[in-house]
């Protein structure tokens, strides 16, 4: 199983910027398929965004054009970088893995009005 490790929440205002880190062990990192969840309170874990071993991008319309994912292989860490944002974008965001289905802690980002 992967460990996932987030970093780089905090708190930020409308319109401002943040990156988002996932750190992955094991040596299959590039070989899976990495993806970007949030839950904002009172509501379900929502799919932000999914990159695939070769590059291939998918987002939710609600971030399309503000959020970009990456992924470096050479570190096994997957990034979200977030600008424009908004207080909808409220959430804890989690790192998910396609290998042996895996979920990292999760990170806050709070977006103030």
């Amino acid at each position: 199983q992967v460990q996932l490790v987030e970093s780089g929440g905090g708190l930020v205002q409308t319109g401002g910027s943040l990156r988002l880190s996932c750190a992955a062990s094991g040596s299959i990192f590039s070989r899976s398929v990495m993806a970007w969840y949030r839950q904002a309170p009172g509501k379900q874990r929502e799919l932000v965004a999914t990159i695939t071993p070769g590059g291939s991008l998918n987002y939710a319309d609600s971030v399309k054009g503000r959020f970009t994912i990456s992924r470096d292989n050479t570190k096994n860490t997957v990034y979200l970088q977030m600008n424009s944002l908004k207080p909808e974008d409220t959430a804890v965001y989690y790192c998910w893995s396609s290998w042996g289905n895996s979920w990292g802690q999760g990170t806050q980002v709070t977006v103030s009005s």
